[in-house]
């Protein structure tokens, strides 16, 4: 056998090459026109991307910035308004006559009640009803009636105390409740019409004074709100901790301390209610001046109303009738010639008139109240007994532009400044204005008007020897930090000389003195122990129907002081029509009687002289 041929082993290191693969068919090479095209669409598509980013860009600083920035805000931040505490309103001695207190409205949605309860609906609203009426004093069937309605929203309760307010949504979670004030008058009608009313307001979300000085001095008691501002959960009012970003505090309102005393004006708006139901009165006034100062220590009226319940309360009860309804004087207003003639000389108290029953002037007759032929007065006689004729005659003396500018120095036609919302001025007629028988009526307190505080604001100025003082119910406000801040003083008024107020004193005295024929026709006001200087006075109110003078409807006043001598306090009384033309002159001694009293008043010891009124 032929032998093998050799094998062959490569060298060492040497690698034999594999077999080839056949080659695959060799790709065409880019082309460079679509290398340029592909980056073109690149370029657009960019340029498209990057427009369409701008365009959404602007839209949103633009045209979307508030909406988004308003939904964004609402989302994420809140705020919240910081009510301030509405300031008290005082007595002289700090008794408070209105304040507020924290409160909370009880709210809840009938609808959602029944769609979470479903078939025990019924019940769970008679339980709810019947806890929230015991809780808070409320009716449980018009509670459960306001449950069954179709509502979304029902307050169960407008004012409730915040702990009653955390026991019910204890006890019925579907309860929510809303932050309020409760204004409060502890003394119920107790000088209401000075006061006023306040109440919640829901649209401000705040207390607001009504009327009275609650409305006219609401500033100055509603203080200023404050706010907070924080980031609060998406869809809801809960506040985020730590999340303050401003915040202003509330500046509470200042306190108003009053000059009335609250004993007092309870006393005078029980005896003048009492009295004008007595007399069938359609109402009345009753002011107490302290005698010195000006000041109001008591300003009443028949009727008002209780601030507890205004909804109740008869609109023409809500001013202050004191300030704001001007009658005519009659009699009270003679003081004003008597005045003009012992200043200017005149004539003395003790000067005689001979006085005829009546007397012609211009058009008219003017008459005396009573049937009498010619007799010999006294010029106290006249101011005592009210004699119509010899008043003008005295004013005759007088003349008319020293008549006229007496009536303008006791402060009438003119508003006293007080602070009480709607005050009157009244009215006097404009001296350019006046007829010939314009001065048969303004010296008898015809034909002029005044209010029952302006009435009282003139005996005020002879009580204090001819220095009036505008009357003033104000007597400081109390800042939130406690600082006390008097009211400013009125400006003085010099009206007569203290020579011709102490003689006027004394004259009036006669009015209310009975010593057999010298006799005034107020009486009946007189205080035992004390010398009482006052002025009765009757005015005939204008009929409707025909235009003219009533002779059965009547203004009636009473004027005064005690003691006479050192005055210290100024009572004015006005009865609207009392049945019968009732005299004022008791009312007043049943008020003189317990300023006496309670203040203590030096009781005179030996009797007061009698003076002479009418000369045999």
């Amino acid at each position: 056998m032929p032998a093998a041929p050799p094998r062959f082993r490569p060298a060492s290191g040497v690698r034999t090459p594999s077999p080839r693969r056949p080659a695959s068919p060799r790709r065409p090479a880019p082309r460079l026109g679509d290398h340029q095209r592909r980056m073109k669409i690149a370029r657009i598509a960019l340029v498209v991307v990057l427009a369409l980013a701008g365009l959404k860009l602007i839209g949103v600083q633009t045209i979307q910035a508030g909406e988004l920035k308003a939904r964004s805000a609402k989302q994420s931040m809140t705020r919240i308004t910081l009510t301030a505490e509405r300031g008290a309103i005082l007595d002289r001695a700090g008794n408070q006559l209105a304040f507020s207190t924290e409160a909370r409205a009880l709210i809840t949605n009938p609808r959602q009640i029944d769609s979470a309860k479903g078939d025990a609906a019924p019940e769970y609203k008679q339980r709810m009803a019947e806890e929230v009426a015991r809780q808070t004093g409320g009716d449980p069937n018009a509670l459960l009636e306001l449950l069954n309605s179709d509502r979304g929203y029902a307050v169960l309760d407008r004012l409730a105390d915040p702990g009653v307010a955390r026991t019910l949504r204890t006890q019925f979670p579907e309860i929510t409740e809303e932050r309020r004030e409760a204004r409060h008058y502890p003394g119920g009608t107790l000088a209401a019409n000075v006061v006023g009313a306040a109440s919640w307001n829901s649209a401000e979300k705040k207390i607001t004074g009504l009327v009275g000085l609650e409305s006219s001095q609401d500033n100055l008691l509603a203080g200023a709100d404050g706010f907070l501002v924080v980031d609060t959960a998406e869809g809801s009012d809960t506040i985020i901790p730590g999340s303050t970003r401003a915040e202003q505090a509330a500046v509470p309102g200042s306190d108003l301390q009053l000059t009335l005393d609250s004993d007092l004006q309870f006393t005078v708006q029980r005896q003048l209610g009492d009295y004008v139901a007595k007399t069938g009165a359609r109402g009345g006034s009753a002011v107490v001046l302290d005698a010195k100062t000006g000041e109001v220590r008591a300003l009443a009226n028949g009727r008002t109303f209780d601030p507890r319940n205004l909804a109740a309360a008869d609109p023409t009860t809500l001013g202050d009738a004191a300030v704001t309804t001007p009658f005519e004087p009659g009699s009270v207003n003679k003081i004003v010639t008597m005045a003009a003639a012992l200043e200017y000389g005149v004539a003395e108290p003790g000067t005689v008139l001979s006085v005829p029953g009546q007397i012609k002037i211009a058009d008219r007759t003017v008459s005396d109240a009573w049937r009498h032929g010619t007799e010999q007065y006294t010029l106290t006689g006249v101011l005592a007994k009210s004699s119509n004729v010899g008043t003008i005659m005295t004013a005759q003396q007088v003349g008319e532009d020293r008549f006229a500018d007496m009536l303008a120095r006791f402060g009438l036609g003119q508003k006293t400044g007080i602070g009480l919302p709607g005050e009157s001025a009244g009215r006097v007629p404009p001296r350019e204005s006046w007829s010939g028988s314009t001065f048969g009526n303004l010296p008898i307190g015809q034909g002029l008007s005044m209010t029952a505080l302006q009435m009282a604001g003139m005996y005020q100025a002879v009580a204090n020897d001819g220095l009036r003082i505008p009357p003033r119910i104000v007597a400081a406000t109390i800042g939130p930090d406690g600082t006390r801040t008097p009211a400013p003083a009125p400006e003085p008024v010099r009206v007569v000389s203290p020579q011709t107020a102490q003689q006027l004193r004394t004259m009036l005295t006669a009015v209310t003195q009975d010593d057999r024929g010298q006799r005034g026709t107020g009486p009946a006001a007189a205080v035992p122990g004390y010398e009482v200087a006052g002025k009765t006075g009757t005015a005939q109110q204008v009929d409707p129907e025909c235009g003219c003078y009533s002779n059965s409807t009547y203004w009636i006043t009473f004027a005064g002081m005690m003691p006479a001598q050192d005055p210290r306090f100024v009572l004015g009384i006005m009865l609207d029509a009392p049945e019968g033309g009732a005299s004022a002159a008791p009312l007043f001694h049943d008020i003189a009687s317990y300023l006496g009293q309670r203040e203590q008043l030096p009781v005179r010891t030996d009797p007061a002289p009698v003076q002479t009124l009418v000369v045999s």
